[in-house]
């Protein structure tokens, strides 16, 4: 069950700013392409920004923004902690269907305006 509007805490500006990102990367990913499956899924596991489809393909992306590249940039933000909760929601995510499609994961990474689509970025 959701809460309703006013009873949900205001978003930190690094919420919006992250917010902003996804909105970008979603724009940009089906500009080439991809279809949006479903945005911000949730489980226990993690959370998964975007899962589109290319083609036959599954697309698991994780969106990283930053001003700027200072302390490696947005792709490096991308931890292998991150990774294996990517992985294990991935998991979960595909527990919905019967046979399971392709997949890959994605890295969406914004550095100040620069962005760029790293395919395949994680391997499960």
């Amino acid at each position: 069950m959701r809460l309703p509007t006013f009873l949900k805490r205001p978003r930190t500006a690094r919420q919006i700013v992250g917010q902003m990102g996804e909105d970008e990367a979603l724009r940009y990913l089906q500009k080439q392409g991809l279809a949006l499956i479903e945005r911000n899924f949730r489980c226990k596991g993690g959370e998964i920004d975007l899962v589109m489809q290319d083609g036959d393909t599954l697309v698991f992306v994780e969106v990283r923004k930053r001003a700027d590249k200072n302390h490696g940039g947005a792709a490096a933000s991308v931890t292998p902690e991150k990774q294996k909760r990517l992985i294990v929601a991935a998991h979960i995510f595909l527990q919905r269907y019967k046979m399971p499609p392709a997949c890959r994961f994605d890295v969406i990474a914004i550095d100040a305006t620069e962005m760029n689509w790293l395919k395949n970025a994680i391997e499960s």
